[in-house]
């Protein structure tokens, strides 16, 4: 988007500075030309001119009205991100980024991206209001405690590119850089596979079992919540009546907040999980992320059962009997 958006910007100063010469020179021209002469000179009376106020409302008017739709169009592009962009995960904290990439790649100050493929970027803050602003990507997003922020761009260059927080953020706001670095293809797919780890999903699945969802969310005639298989993005009736979409602000505030919608035929009785907060009261926007992740790649059936099975033990040599402390 950074041509359209210099382009734009270009257009502004061009407009702005033809008229600011213009009107300074007509100034001085009529003040010059029509400077009074004599104690006795008085200026014509002025009656109007109807084609002359037609043009000086038409051509403003025509010129705002370019601006507007030109600056909507761009604004409406980078709103909304490609279906095939990859999404991340970025989290702003007092003073670093921490950024998660969906197989588990986990980064401080830095994000790694393709060339030429579109990056959706997910954004919350667990403390004070950040800004993620990368002046070469020409793209700068407020990110706010308590809710999801997104922004998106295709780098189109390989390269190391300065990531700043743009918002004041406290005393060490100056401090909280870091750097978008833009790979080739191949050599992000390298990346990817030498800091594999534990997918955001696989993780999620961890933690949904270890805090017990599963006892309510069992997606079973008789669960006493709602079921979450292939729930992200469906419409979702509330008890009070209100119909909302289940995104990741929704899910957020379910999870972390679960009196606030309550969903219609199920009652209220989900707990608030201190596991979820820090010593602060502030959430752990981690665990959260992950929790986020498997809810969204749930799909018919994939919901854990409540006891997970443990894994097979590993096979003897023949004759040999298990030692007195195994299991």
């Amino acid at each position: 988007m950074a041509g359209r958006v210099d382009a734009l910007f270009f257009f502004l100063m061009a407009v702005t500075v033809f008229f600011t010469l213009l009107i300074s020179v007509l100034v001085i021209y009529f003040a010059v030309k029509y400077r009074r002469r004599a104690d006795t000179d008085r200026p014509r009376a002025i009656h109007g001119s109807v084609p002359l106020e037609i043009v000086w409302t038409a051509i403003p008017l025509a010129i705002s009205m370019a601006m507007f739709v030109w600056g909507a169009s761009l604004f409406v592009a980078m709103a909304r991100p490609p279906e095939d962009a990859i999404e991340v995960y970025a989290v702003g904290k007092q003073w670093m980024w921490k950024v998660q990439h969906p197989d588990g790649q986990r980064e401080i100050n830095e994000l790694h991206v393709p060339v030429g493929q579109p990056v959706k970027l997910k954004m919350i803050s667990e403390d004070v209001i950040h800004a993620f602003y990368v002046p070469a990507f020409r793209i700068k997003n407020d990110v706010v405690p308590g809710r999801y922020s997104t922004v998106w761009f295709t780098a189109t260059k390989p390269g190391t590119y300065h990531l700043f927080c743009a918002e004041y953020c406290g005393t060490s706001h100056s401090k909280m850089i870091g750097s978008v670095i833009v790979m080739e293809p191949a050599e992000f797919q390298a990346w990817l596979e030498s800091r594999a780890e534990g997918s955001l999903a696989l993780e999620g699945r961890k933690l949904f079992l270890k805090l017990q969802c599963v006892t309510c969310h069992s997606a079973t005639a008789q669960a006493r919540a709602p079921v979450l298989e292939s729930l992200y993005r469906r419409p979702v009736q509330l008890k009070d009546g209100r119909t909302v979409v289940a995104d990741e602000n929704y899910l957020r505030e379910s999870i972390l907040s679960p009196g606030s919608k309550v969903v219609a035929g199920f009652e209220y009785i989900m707990p608030t999980f201190k596991e979820l907060f820090d010593e602060k009261g502030q959430p752990r926007e981690d665990d959260v992320l992950k929790l986020l992740a498997f809810i969204k790649s749930l799909r018919p059936g994939q919901t854990p059962t409540r006891v997970e099975e443990s894994p097979p033990p590993a096979k003897l040599p023949a004759g040999e009997s298990p030692k007195a402390s195994e299991p």
